[in-house]
Order: C-alpha cells, then structure tokens, then sequence
C-alpha cells in the first residue's frame, strides 16, 4: 500500500517561512526528518501531497487508494498499529485533528464521509515554528533509539572524554573527533559519518550532528540541538535546529532558533533569545499575517532557507526572517524580515533574483551541487507570492 504525507493547509502555513521552500515532512526534527521517520517505520520510501509549485521536486501521483498521513506528526509504534487497520473510507482523529486515513486525496476535501476513529493514544507533532525546538529533545531520543537498536558505534577516541553512558554516544564511520568533551548525562549524542567535532568543543545533549558537518575549535554545543548534514559551526549554539547546507562557522550566539538550509550568519552574528522583561515572545505569524504570542520566554532567530548575515549582525529576540534575504550593518533590524530583502536596521530594498541567484550558484558549487532550474522556479514562485510583505 502506498503511503502519502499530507500538508494541511493551515499547518503549512503555520510553520512558514521554514516551509515555502519545502513540504512539512522535509523538516529536519531530532535527527531524521520527518519522511524519514515514516519511511523507517513502514520499511518504503513515502510520497509527499504539499503545495503545487513544490511538487516539481516533490512530484505526487495518484496510484489508486493510499494510507494518507498528516505530514506534522512523529510515527511510534501504537500509532502506527492503529494506521495499518484502517480500511477504505475509515480515518484515524484525535480530536479535530485528522491523523491518518485510507482512500483517495479528494478525500481531503470531503472530510465528512470519512468514517472516524478516535486515537486515544500519545505521539509527537508539530504545530509551531516553536515546537521545533522545544520538542526537539524528545525528538532526539525517539530517533537515537530507532538508528541506535542493534548497532555499535564507531571507536570513539580516547582523548574524547564521554561524561554519561557511553552508550547513549554513537558515531558513525568516518567520525574524527580528539580533546573534546561530550555529556550525554541528559540526553544521547548522535555522531553521522564523516562529521568532524574539532579540539576543545564542548558539547551537552541530546544533540545530532549530520554528515559531513563540522563543530569548529572550542564551539559550544547545548542541546537539545539538531545541526544537520554539511554544516560548520563555531562559537556558542543552544537548543536550535540547523537544518543543513548551513554555516555559523564563527563566535556568536543563537539560541531556541530554528536555521533552514543554505544559510550564512557572518561572524560574530548574535540572536537575542530572552526579553529584558522576560516577557512572553512574540512572532511573526504568515497565517494571520501578525505578531502573535508564542507563549515562550525564550524564543531566538527563525530563518527561512538561503538567508544570510553579515558580520557583526545584531538580532532582536523573536526575529523571523523569510526566504533570500541578506541582512547587515549596524543596529537591530526590525523583528520581521520579509523574504528577498536587502539591507538592515537603516532600512530595507528588494533583494534582486539574479543577483540572488548568482550567489546561490556559487554557495551549491562548493558543496558540489548544481543550482538547478526546478531551485529556480521554486524561487521564483516564492518571490512572487510574498511581494506584498516588500515595501517597494
């Protein structure tokens, strides 16, 4: 049986700007993304049913009927007993929210003739740019158990000192790591191949480093916090997801932030995550087209794909910042940075495309990759639908 991921309308617009570059399930959360997961738990690759321009890296084809799955929750094993019984017309609810269900995807829009079943039990989702982070450690220890079972990790130096379990550590092949320090007291360290972790780190979990990423010399590491596959990152870093193809090699700070792909944030690049009042943050939200109250008190940076930073770049606390955009020069910008902008805390211009698109091909070329024409048009399309947030 064919098994679809499903992005709600309402949740993919929640999580924006994270998701105008991506399906839902494409996120990175623990150490697996989401598709990753269900992929795992059914042993077959996943298809994914998101917005219409993201389908031409994201193709979906009807092949009759499928087991439909909402694209912002976390498998595990009563959950997924309970989908595998579901027959043609029956759906899996919790609440109002609709999990899961058998038949065809005009089903999504003629809801009511599902039959429903109500799931009693728990599982992991995601409902807000925020919850990726705060629900990020339990997230790490759902995937370090299901990557970890019946496995050995690779010799671990022992100039690397382990404070905790040395089995709640895993590396995989090819991991270099010497002098280093990782405390898996309050959560596991999960190692991906050929990722570096550079003298004098220190690192506290959970925490996932992917392939090929690199912790540079004494970076300051605590979790939970997910850096995705080639990634550099220097300075001091806490409970934030790098989703991947992205760099803070230098000193700086980020915390409770969520950083998409190809991003860049220019040495010394600070996020404040805390209100000196230690009020509630509050966000930009693109459902409701306003500040909305988070309900945390620490909440940094969330950054759309192919952002950047320059040096020395100061950031307020709940800054959300869309897709393309560069930021730079002095002062503190304003806390929602509309995507393909240029400019700073002095005021901001239409980030051009193919000056944008210059600088992408050169960002893919180092890691070996060809910006190519489907990258393009996604772009392209972005760029079209969020120019009412630009000002000129």
């Amino acid at each position: 049986m064919n098994v679809v991921l499903f992005d709600s309308e309402a949740i993919w617009k929640e999580l924006l700007p994270l998701t105008y570059t991506r399906p839902v399930s494409e996120i990175r959360f623990g150490i697996l993304t989401l598709r990753e997961k269900w992929d795992r738990f059914f042993k077959k690759k996943s298809e994914v049913l998101s917005q219409d321009y993201l389908s031409i890296k994201h193709p979906f084809s009807e092949k009759g009927e499928s087991i439909f799955i909402a694209s912002n929750i976390c498998p595990n094993d009563v959950l997924l007993k309970e989908i595998k019984k579901l027959k043609s017309g029956e759906a899996l609810v919790n609440g109002k929210a609709l999990l899961a269900f058998m038949g065809k995807s005009s089903l999504l829009t003629n809801q009511a003739s599902l039959v429903k079943k109500e799931f009693k039990g728990s599982y992991l989702k995601i409902d807000h740019v925020w919850d990726l982070f705060q629900k990020n450690g339990e997230a790490i220890k759902e995937d370090f158990k299901l990557l970890t079972k019946g496995k050995k990790s690779a010799p671990i130096s022992k100039s690397v000192k382990v404070i905790g379990k040395r089995t709640d550590v895993f590396f995989e092949k090819g991991v270099q790591a010497e002098a280093c320090i990782l405390n898996a007291k309050s959560g596991p360290i999960y190692i991906a191949k050929d990722a570096e972790i550079m003298e004098g780190t220190a690192v506290r979990g959970p925490f996932f480093l992917g392939e090929h990423s690199t912790l540079k010399l004494n970076a300051k590491v605590y979790g939970p916090t997910s850096i995705g596959p080639h990634c550099k990152v220097g300075g001091e870093v806490s409970n934030s997801l790098i989703f991947g193809y992205s760099n803070k090699a230098h000193d700086g700070f980020i915390g409770n932030s969520v950083i998409g792909e190809w991003c860049n944030l220019g040495a010394d690049t600070n996020s404040s995550n805390l209100k000196n009042n230690y009020a509630s943050v509050k966000l930009f939200n693109y459902a409701q087209n306003k500040q909305v109250d988070s309900g945390q008190q620490f909440c940094g940076l969330i950054m759309g794909d192919h952002s950047k930073t320059g040096i020395n770049t100061m950031l307020n606390t709940g800054t959300v910042v869309g897709v393309g955009a560069n930021i730079f020069g002095g002062g503190f910008p304003v806390t929602h940075i509309p995507s393909f902008t240029w400019g700073g805390a002095e005021g901001m211009e239409t980030y051009k495309l193919d000056k944008m698109f210059e600088t992408a091909e050169k960002v893919f070329e180092r890691r070996g990759l060809t910006f190519n024409a489907s990258e393009k048009e996604i772009l392209k399309h972005i760029f079209s639908i969020t120019a009412g947030y630009r000002n000129d």
